[in-house]
């Protein structure tokens, strides 16, 4: 608890409070004692200048009298009138020594305190003294330093229970966040770190770990997927590469020897493509593709896949058109972008059927922008949609086809990279699949060329 750091924190906080206070202490003591003093002689000089003013309207006669009077008076300053040979005529003072002007001397009482005078000359010579006791102010000065103790062993106090109270409430949570983590680091992918609810910077913290963890799991799940589905996917192909070797061995014309190997190379050439794509799937989805991003025109990289496909499309019984929008300029990586929509055309030709009409359709959306493949072949199942996009799942109808189960894991990749959704819709009939983009770019800043694509460089 006290190797704490919100508990040295409190601690700091509290011996700033308490050096506050012992300043404001200080600088009031002084503008008090100030103050008084000035008080203090002002009602002496007052006192004076008024018995003065009653010698010269009543005379000595009045003077004494009005000191005698002034001495019984509760609370009354102390006087004193001497006459011009030092001879005592009335009050406490009389028999004071002082000189003229300001004075200071020791109280009757022997109490410590002293008394300030204030020594004048009446016009016949006499002398009159006006003093005051300085034990009031003395008391005063006293409360306001009582005043100012009380407060900084108050701030004291309380900042050092504040401070503990803080420091054994903040422990209690990086206790229970380091006990998730212990757990976690020890393999229970499960735990989280707990949140009160109340937002502040530890729940903060709190939350933006349990988000990494739930994106840690989802990429270790991920990875434990993939590596079940190489696994799985690559065992066939490696087997046919088996037969196709032990086939060639076992081959007694050369005829048949080569025609094994070449399909033996077949095999192989299949396998490196998988392999090749996870790659790509895999540096895509780390984004360091994201240095390469440019202003990249969707419009213009739409009309070279449909020229690229729209031959081997009508070769095939098939019919592919464009619908473009002008002036759509996202920003991306135009040969992923390309790449991603020629993965959506080449599905739609495949999958579709021999007669099949398919369309790309690049339109504005909003603020943002869309790339759309649409056909009327026979669909994917609503519960299936969100499947397809997985490394290597394909529907059972299309397993009969070629290809490894990896373009539509590509393009999703490819639309997260660049912030962008996916959605698969029923054509009614047929499939529809849209990449939307949040937001369009000026067509003033430029863009680069779009890569060149055709049907033998898609990655399937």
């Amino acid at each position: 608890m006290f190797r704490s750091a919100s508990l040295r924190l409190a601690a700091i906080y509290t011996a700033a409070f308490a050096l506050a206070v012992v300043v404001m202490g200080a600088v009031t003591l002084v503008t008090t004692r100030a103050t008084l003093k000035q008080q203090f002689d002002d009602r002496i000089n007052a006192e004076a200048s008024a018995l003065a003013q009653e010698f010269r309207t009543e005379g000595l006669t009045g003077v004494l009298q009005a000191v005698r009077e002034r001495e019984r008076t509760p609370g009354a300053l102390d006087y004193g009138l001497v006459d011009a040979k030092g001879a005592p005529l009335a009050g406490e003072l009389a028999g004071s020594k002082s000189p003229l002007g300001w004075s200071n001397l020791a109280s009757p009482e022997q109490n410590g305190h002293t008394i300030r005078v204030l020594t004048t000359q009446l016009p016949d010579g006499d002398r009159l003294v006006v003093g005051d006791d300085d034990a009031r102010d003395d008391a005063l000065e006293r409360s306001v330093l009582a005043g100012f103790a009380w407060a900084f062993a108050g701030v004291v106090v309380l900042g050092l229970l504040g401070g503990y109270a803080l420091s054994y409430d903040v422990r209690r949570r990086l206790d229970a966040m380091t006990g998730a983590a212990d757990a976690i680091s020890l393999g229970d992918f499960t735990r989280r770190i707990p949140v009160r609810g109340s937002d502040d910077d530890l729940d903060r913290l709190a939350l933006t770990f349990n988000r990494m963890l739930d994106r840690i799991t989802t990429l270790m799940d991920s990875l434990r997927q993939v590596s079940s589905d190489v696994a799985h996917d690559l065992r066939t192909p490696l087997t046919r590469l088996r037969q196709r070797l032990e086939a060639s061995q076992a081959s007694e014309t050369s005829a048949e020897r080569t025609a094994a190997i070449t399909a033996a190379l077949s095999e192989v050439d299949a396998i490196l493509e998988t392999f090749a794509a996870l790659l790509r799937i895999a540096q895509i989805e780390s984004g360091a593709r994201r240095a390469a991003f440019r202003p990249v025109d969707l419009t213009a990289l739409a009309r070279s896949v449909a020229a690229d496909f729209a031959p081997s499309a009508e070769d095939a019984g098939q019919t592919l058109r464009l619908d473009a929008d002008d002036d759509l300029v996202v920003e991306g990586d135009g040969e992923l972008l390309t790449q991603m929509l020629v993965n959506l055309v080449e599905n739609a030709l495949r999958h579709a059927g021999p007669s099949a009409a398919v369309r790309i359709i690049a339109a504005r959306r909003g603020a943002g922008a869309a790339l759309t493949v649409a056909d009327d072949g026979p669909g994917v199942p609503e519960v299936e949609r969100e499947r397809v996009f997985d490394r290597f799942y394909r529907l059972e109808r299309s397993r009969s086809t070629p290809g490894s189960g990896l373009g539509l894991a590509l393009v999703a990749a490819v639309a997260r990279l660049h912030g962008a959704v996916v959605t698969l819709r029923d054509a009614r009939p047929g499939l529809e699949a849209e990449v939307r983009f949040e937001r369009r770019v000026s067509a003033t800043l430029g863009f680069p060329n779009v890569p060149e694509s055709s049907p033998s460089a898609a990655m399937t």
